[in-house]
């Protein structure tokens, strides 16, 4: 299940942010009311998007994600995702190294969504999978390659490339996490989160784009 970020503003533009446990907001938030019931203490700052809205007033986020999801999982709930969007965020990717699954595989299925959106919306945006302080050095080396692949889909097909990567990755430690930046070096803290809403989201990019059929109006917001 999935839901806003915040209560949707009138006339912002509706982003949809599909993706895994980095989309959710584990271990912190997740958008599915069952799952965050069992949490201690849900905290919806543990979203980057909830940063992201508050730098850029031209849009409105729904979460999309779901945790432990691979690629080929996250693409089949593309198309819901998309029903009512104006611009999508796909994010995704660490499972699928997690997995041990092939990094071809995963860009693959990345391309596919991302040919998919663009059939259905103004707007598309990819991440780039962030870095994984507890694996090892082969899953070091699966990230950059996915990552190359990520940013070759982006060049080629014309989205926007969102440098989660490069936002969070620690000057001093190349290939990690900061240390304050994560909750246990597989998820992004909140003060991570504020920093990819900050930083890795362009703001004000999309609202040249807005029209009249996808801005919100009063019924949708309330």
């Amino acid at each position: 299940m999935s839901g806003p970020v915040s209560r949707p503003a009138v006339g912002r533009l509706r982003v949809a942010a599909l993706g895994d446990s980095i989309t959710a907001g584990t271990p912190g938030w997740d958008p599915d009311p069952g799952v965050r019931a069992g949490l201690a203490a849900p905290e919806p700052r543990s979203q980057w998007m909830f940063w992201a809205e508050r730098s850029d007033p031209a849009v409105t986020f729904e979460n999309h994600g779901v945790n432990r999801e691979r690629t080929d999982q996250i693409a089949l709930r593309l198309d819901a995702a998309l029903e009512g969007a104006a611009a999508v965020v796909i994010q995704g990717g660490i499972n699928d190294i997690v997995q041990k699954r092939p990094i071809e595989v995963a860009a693959d299925h990345i391309a596919a969504m991302i040919r998919r959106a663009r059939e259905r919306v103004a707007d598309v945006l990819v991440a780039n999978v962030l870095p994984w302080n507890n694996g090892d050095d082969e899953a070091r080396e699966a990230i950059r390659r996915l990552n190359e692949r990520i940013a070759a889909l982006a060049t080629d097909q014309g989205v926007l490339l969102l440098p989660f990567y490069a936002t969070l990755e620690d000057p001093d430690r190349p290939g990690r996490m900061a240390s304050f930046w994560t909750v246990e070096g597989n998820h992004p803290s909140v003060e991570g989160h504020r920093r990819l809403g900050e930083l890795a989201w362009p703001a004000g990019a999309l609202a040249s784009r807005a029209s009249a059929s996808s801005l919100l109006n009063d019924d949708a917001a309330s």
